[in-house]
């Protein structure tokens, strides 16, 4: 049985303020098409889902590794139409792996305004272990990278350490595939071809393209990972005949 997605109920102030954003940039999305529209209900009120949601966090993701408006179009338009909300957020936390340290202080209410739910004793426990923030003397340090992901896994019924261990196979693989592919590009495109060009623009030229490769290898990894996972678990859990 397919469990359908949770009606739309978030407005677009809510919506934006669980995003963390301003309604002018989600009008703004929405009005490039990085967005789909909202279900419009009584009182000609549009209303926004997780999906909605989800994509935004993935959109101001792809900001943050510097790709332009045209480029992020690019992207989306390459995702499967059928990408759930939990689809889009494990997407975004790829991504997020290969970005910056994001995080920022935060109070309890700031914190629970983000995470769009009030938040036990044993959630901040929780979210503590995977390392989603750290307590402090003025509320918390929050990775805003690892948030919404954090906790979507709150509700889901696996043991902790099952997720945390899971967590640690996602980050020794994107680090492994990371320094690989850095040395594939130092030792097999940057090295030969400092040594053979003297010309300090296409020198230049290269160190920008260089700077710009990140999102293409971001989308390419995480178009491998989605499918190889779907394989490994149509794989795993099809009865034999």
């Amino acid at each position: 049985m397919t469990t359908q997605a949770p009606e739309p109920t978030l407005t677009v102030d809510e919506l934006a303020s669980r995003a963390g954003v301003t309604v002018r940039t989600v009008r703004f999305y929405s009005t490039r098409g990085l967005l789909p529209p909202p279900v419009i209900g009584p009182r000609r009120v549009g209303h926004y889902g997780p999906e909605h949601l989800s994509r935004l966090a993935l959109i101001e993701e792809l900001q943050h590794q510097g790709m332009t408006l045209s480029a992020i179009e690019r992207y989306l338009d390459a995702l499967p139409d059928d990408l759930s909300a939990h689809d889009l957020a494990i997407h975004r936390a790829l991504v997020a792996t290969w970005a910056p340290d994001a995080a920022l202080e935060s109070s309890r209410e700031e914190l629970e305004k983000r995470a769009g739910r009030a938040l036990t004793e044993s959630d901040l426990r929780r979210l503590t272990a995977m390392n989603v923030l750290a307590p402090t003397a003025e509320g918390f340090r929050v990775d805003v990278g690892l948030l919404r992901l954090g906790v979507a896994l709150l509700d889901v019924p696996i043991a902790h350490e099952t997720i945390l261990a899971a967590r640690e196979v996602l980050l020794e693989h994107a680090r492994t595939a990371a320094h690989q592919l850095t040395a594939l590009f130092r030792d097999e495109v940057w090295g030969p071809f400092t040594r053979d060009e003297s010309d300090p623009e296409r020198v230049e030229s290269m160190k920008a393209l260089s700077a710009h490769m990140q999102p293409m290898v971001v989308q390419a990894l995480v178009t491998a990972f989605q499918r190889s996972l779907k394989e490994e678990l149509k794989a795993a859990f099809t009865p034999r005949g």
